[in-house]
């Protein structure tokens, strides 16, 4: 009796609202993250003004769901990852602007819960395969961090130099994905940064012995000289990290346990290294090239989960980190018909959508139906609560605290599932979604110019101190509403204010920030001039 008694209160309570049933076979998942695509250079994203084929991305649309309002938590690459893989806020920690710079510390805490480590602690078999960006504990002493640098006019490392780089590369690195929850992993920390050779779980492989060509430094290519592998090619990074991948799902779909691969990719971000067979195919400029040959890798992982036979059982989730970077040639390609933000206004880095606003895709066979389209506002942050929910597990209070479950919106409802949203300029410039109505709480775009660098001017003007739009009927946000609607804004101000200081946006005991975030600087600053310039931004 007691036992009956027993089974109906678990039945019960795994079909309560927030606490789903576990599903009898766990799925597969995969997550490519691109990087720097922007929100028009996939086609089924901007038909009208995209002229770079993308027909393994479009495919991947046609047999899910693509999410036309999905945002990343900043303009840049490192916040970015932090939010998508802990289901909180990159804001909440140090990084209150810019990334974390070359040779940096690690920025997901030791204890915090990722996405990996959530499935790990399901059973799951967790890898990453390629651009981490997050930290090592690299172990340098403060005096060596010279050594690490190429001297003016110095073509070859010094023997100093060469001592330094062969006792610490032939040692462990602490801090790395391995230690976040992944299994395994392999890539690049950064490919356009030091050290130039690719990392496997926590060593590098071989030892770098000399510096980079100084042709590597021009072009859109390598724009930190360091510790380079002999005969490092930049153009050989992007096919390794898929040859990886297809490795290694074929290899998992014969386990017994599912698997999770994480491929954060190293492209179409610099160095735009496109290999001889994409060289020229878009007719327009190297950038475009390098997102069809970032397109092709993605079929060919595709490709590689079908043969595997696990492609039914498997959750693939496409999107990218941020938007374009205007420096690779934005205005040459908006001048050729081809536009990476799409309707969007800004682009890599700023507050505005084309910084943040990115293609989100779906495919889960069985569950989530083909050829479909959400329109409610979600962020990469749901990952975490996502898959919590897909396994029926509960997240502590002090894990993804920022993150609600995409699970409904999946399943074909149309209701929001988060009111609110906040993205970041690179320079900690923030910006908060409630429903059509978003608000830049500064002047400018926050970015890399504090001037508007879009191709088609819009009307509002940089020096506004507040910006206010109305997205329903603005997504180009050209009329800045704010001085018709103050009401409007001092609740904004003061939501933002709540999600701040309590530490999460979802329900729960409030959480400690683990710095103060000091988000009201740019509403005091003369609206006249630049904020404060975010250390690094431009990688």
């Amino acid at each position: 009796m007691l036992k009956s008694f027993v089974a109906a209160l678990i039945a019960c309570c795994l079909a309560s609202p927030g606490f789903a049933a576990p599903p009898e076979t766990k799925p597969n998942i995969i997550v490519i993250l691109a990087d720097d695509l922007g929100y028009g250079d996939v086609q089924c994203y901007n038909p009208e003004r995209g002229k770079i084929p993308t027909p393994n991305i479009d495919a991947l649309a046609k047999q899910g769901m693509r999410f036309t309002d999905a945002h990343t938590s900043s303009g840049v690459c490192s916040p970015t990852r932090y939010t998508l893989l802990t289901g909180r806020y990159h804001w909440r920690t140090r990084l209150q602007n810019g990334i974390v710079g070359v040779w940096g510390e690690p920025l997901i805490a030791p204890d915090r819960l990722t996405i990996a480590s959530l499935l790990k602690q399901q059973g799951y078999r967790t890898a990453a395969i390629g651009k981490w960006h997050l930290g090592w504990d690299w172990a340098f002493a403060a005096g060596e961090k010279p050594l690490l640098d190429r001297g003016p006019m110095q073509t070859e490392p010094s023997e100093e130099q060469l001592a330094l780089w062969q006792k610490h590369f032939a040692k462990p690195i602490a801090g790395g994905p391995t230690t976040r929850g992944f299994d395994t992993y392999f890539g690049t920390d950064v490919p356009n940064w030091p050290p130039y050779c690719f990392i496997e779980n926590d060593r590098t492989v071989g030892i770098p012995s000399e510096f980079l060509p100084l042709s590597d430094f021009k072009n859109n290519r390598a724009s930190k000289p360091g510790p380079a592998l002999k005969d490092w090619k930049l153009e050989g990074i992007l096919p390794t990290l898929a040859e990886r991948a297809v490795k290694y799902i074929e290899t998992s779909a014969q386990q017994p346990e599912p698997f999770f691969l994480y491929m954060p990719l190293t492209a179409p971000h610099t160095p735009i290294a496109v290999n001889k067979e994409w060289q020229g195919k878009s007719g327009l400029i190297p950038y475009a090239d390098l997102v069809m040959e970032t397109d092709a890798v993605v079929g060919r992982v595709l490709d590689a989960l079908e043969k595997s036979g696990a492609a039914k059982n498997t959750l693939v989730i496409f999107t990218s980190d941020n938007g374009c970077a205007p420096y690779i040639g934005a205005k040459e390609l908006e001048a050729k018909g081809h536009y990476p933000s799409g309707p969007l206004r800004g682009y890599k880095a700023d507050a505005w959508e084309g910084g943040h606003r990115v293609p989100f895709i779906v495919r889960w066979p069985g569950v989530v139906k083909e050829n479909s389209r959400c329109d409610q506002l979600m962020m990469q942050a749901d990952l975490m609560a996502t898959f919590a929910e897909l396994h029926g597990t509960k997240l502590p209070e002090n894990a993804g605290e920022d993150s609600f479950s995409l699970l409904p919106l999946l399943k074909g409802s149309t209701e929001p599932i988060r009111q609110h949203a906040i993205s970041h300029a690179s320079s900690g410039l923030p910006s908060l979604r409630d429903g059509q109505w978003k608000i830049i709480f500064g002047p400018g775009a926050g970015g890399f110019k504090s001037a508007d660098n879009s191709a088609e001017k819009p009307q509002a003007p940089p020096t506004a101190r507040i910006q206010l739009y109305d997205l329903s009927n603005d997504l180009g946000e050209t009329q800045n509403v704010a001085d018709k609607h103050p009401e409007l804004v001092a609740k904004l101000t003061a939501a933002m204010e709540t999600l701040v200081s309590n530490g999460r946006s979802t329900p729960g005991a409030a959480q400690k920030n683990d710095v103060p975030v000091a988000w009201k600087k740019f509403l005091n600053a003369p609206a006249a001039t630049k904020p404060a310039k975010a250390k690094s931004a431009k990688q």
